[in-house]
């Protein structure tokens, strides 16, 4: 299996943008348009797929679509942070992110921002709503521990579509990629209560877009898991889903999602790093 990956990295070095490009050019920019409801996937470390998802994303604004951009870069309770620095520095996308992530220096702060700084300035140049879209990681955490009341009222619950269970196919989908994502070393007894919280994050998601889609077009930049269509974002959106474009930016030899999952997929080279899995064995070894 490693031998293989190998062979199509090799591969996808050498013809990396050639593979991507076409797709991204001449298959669906014109879809960037109006009161599309429009998701870009991501492997968040892929700098590659930054750079062609910045690319088409540049197009379409330079061809006059000027939807609002939600990230799941940015927690929803950064909302007012982002608006405040917004006043204080119009145009200043390092103080904006300085705001909302005040750790984005340093190593070990969670998301590479030299990635996602282009997304924020295109925001800022523009003068279209920047939207804080994702649940943070304090919340989540209290969902697996306590469950959607952790967090959750009654009345919100029921607005986000979280006070009836998801169908058991979803539920199930859900947990293999709970699995899958921390290398099958997670007791089988984690996955549900991860589960649930991958869900409130795509409820949660699904209700920044509906909110945002009010005035027209709003793109969500997030990764491929959430912008799935068949157990991401997508599926919370109710009647908007008719609106929805979906794209899934994967990497070369990378089948642990299907391609039917979304509307469109941009295949990219795979981007080097660790062996994500080394240190779930480390700790089961020790």
């Amino acid at each position: 299996m490693k031998r293989m990956r190998s062979a199509l990295f090799v591969l996808a070095t050498l013809l990396g943008a050639c593979a991507a490009m076409p797709t991204t050019v001449d298959g669906w920019d014109h879809r960037l348009r109006g009161d599309a409801v429009v998701l870009l996937g991501e492997v968040h470390d892929n700098a590659q797929q930054h750079r062609l998802r910045l690319a088409a994303l540049q197009r379409a604004f330079e061809s006059g679509w000027r939807p609002a951009i939600a990230m799941e870069q940015l927690d929803r309770e950064h909302q007012a942070d982002i608006d405040r620095a917004r006043r204080e520095r119009p145009g200043d996308a390092q103080h904006l992110i300085d705001a909302v992530a005040p750790s984005s220096g340093r190593a070990g702060s969670g998301w590479n921002w030299a990635f996602y700084r282009p997304f924020v300035e295109l925001a800022l140049r523009y003068d279209v709503p920047l939207i804080a879209a994702n649940l943070s990681n304090a919340d989540t955490t209290k969902i697996v521990r306590g469950g959607y009341p952790a967090i959750f009222d009654e009345a919100t619950l029921a607005a986000l579509g979280l006070d009836v269970p998801v169908p058991a196919e979803v539920q199930s989908a859900q947990e293999r990629e709970i699995d899958a994502g921390h290398c099958r070393a997670l007791p089988p007894s984690m996955w549900p209560r991860m589960a649930r919280a991958q869900l409130a994050r795509d409820a949660v998601m699904a209700d920044v877009l509906r909110r945002s889609a009010r005035g027209g077009g709003v793109v969500l930049l997030a990764g491929n898991g959430h912008v799935r269509r068949d157990i991401g974002v997508p599926r919370w959106l109710g009647p908007l889903t008719s609106r929805v474009f979906a794209v899934g930016y994967l990497e070369i030899g990378d089948d642990s999602t299907p391609d039917t999952a979304f509307d469109a997929v941009v295949r990219t080279a795979v981007a080097e790093r660790p062996d994500p899995c080394a240190e779930f064995r480390r700790r089961a070894a020790d």
